[in-house]
């Protein structure tokens, strides 16, 4: 990308989204767009072809998803399959019609299967079903891929997709109830601060992820987009404990003995590791260690609750 190219990102008001624009920008990238919810539905192909033929983005980073952490997964399937399907097809399509130069389009981990051998590789993903905690949301983003490599064979379509493990960082969805694991903890660490409860934590900590701050997120799809097409697996390579996360937010918030954890709760699927090569090979390193990134975002967390200013 030059710096004078025209960039589409859809999902603006979002946690990747936000953070990918403020660097963009800051990054001296003069023609940012920015599509968010209010601006476009992106479930609406006539809303969708309008804004591609009104500002004729070169470049697209392909964000927005409707997406949940494992209650809402459970929950919502249909919906989640339903509304993701239609806005990457839709997204997908008018890049095409509209000439756009690449896409990137944000993939998830979600969408592998339970891996076989690890580190798991992008060359995997196809090995089996997605998790069943994840299935709906996971099938509809592996179906954009399917989508991205049928338009690359029949229409020369370049793209990026991006197999991202799980992010954090200010700017998430913080549902207490069926968001994704760390916004969920800050808003229940928060409110536990806020009115002495107990701190409800859903399984017994031994859950382990792979986390990535949003604002290192950002730094990578840049480096993803000027350099490499076809998927591509984003994540850190460490292994973060659940009761770790837990541990570092009851030290900081002071809170430890409102601390109880629900055994009766799914602790989610089990971990497993991500080969990052492919990353690893354009030159992508993060900048901020987990403690540093989740205290950070608490803290966020805590100064926008004064302002009303947090998606719930």
């Amino acid at each position: 990308m030059l710096k004078n190219s025209r960039i589409l990102v859809t999902g603006a008001d979002g946690l990747v989204g936000k953070n990918l624009i403020h660097y963009l920008l800051t990054s001296g990238y003069t023609n940012v767009i920015s599509i968010a919810r209010s601006d476009c539905d992106l479930a609406d192909f006539t809303q969708v072809k309008d804004n591609f033929e009104k500002h004729l983005p070169e470049y697209v980073f392909h964000l927005a998803a409707k997406v949940y952490g494992i209650g809402g997964n459970l929950k919502f399937q249909g919906t989640i399959f339903y509304e993701n399907t239609l806005m990457n097809t839709y997204v997908i399509e008018a890049a095409r019609v509209f000439g756009v130069k690449k896409i990137l389009c944000m993939g998830t981990i979600a969408a592998y299967p339970d891996p076989k051998k690890e580190p798991v590789s992008e060359v995997d993903l196809w090995e089996g079903p997605p998790h069943a905690s994840e299935a709906s949301y996971g099938h509809a983003k592996r179906g954009m891929l399917a989508q991205l490599q049928a338009y690359s064979q029949s229409f020369n379509m370049d793209y990026s997709y991006v197999l991202s493990t799980n992010l954090y960082g200010p700017y998430d969805k913080f549902d207490a109830a069926y968001g994704h694991v760390l916004p969920s903890l800050i808003s229940k660490f928060f409110e536990g601060k806020k009115t002495g409860k107990d701190i409800i934590i859903w399984g017994d900590g031994s859950a382990a992820r792979d986390f990535l701050y949003s604002v290192d997120a950002a730094v990578a799809l840049v480096k993803i987009m000027d350099t490499r097409s076809g998927p591509i697996n984003l994540g850190t390579g460490q292994k973060t404990f659940i009761r770790d996360a837990v541990q570092y937010l009851s030290d900081h918030v002071g809170v430890s003995s409102q601390v109880k954890w629900d055994t009766s709760k799914p602790n989610g699927r089990k971990y497993y590791e991500l080969d990052i090569r492919n990353l690893s090979e354009i030159g992508f390193k993060p900048s901020f260690t987990f403690k540093q990134g989740l205290l950070a975002t608490y803290d966020w967390y805590a100064a926008a609750m004064e302002h009303g200013n947090v998606r719930t």
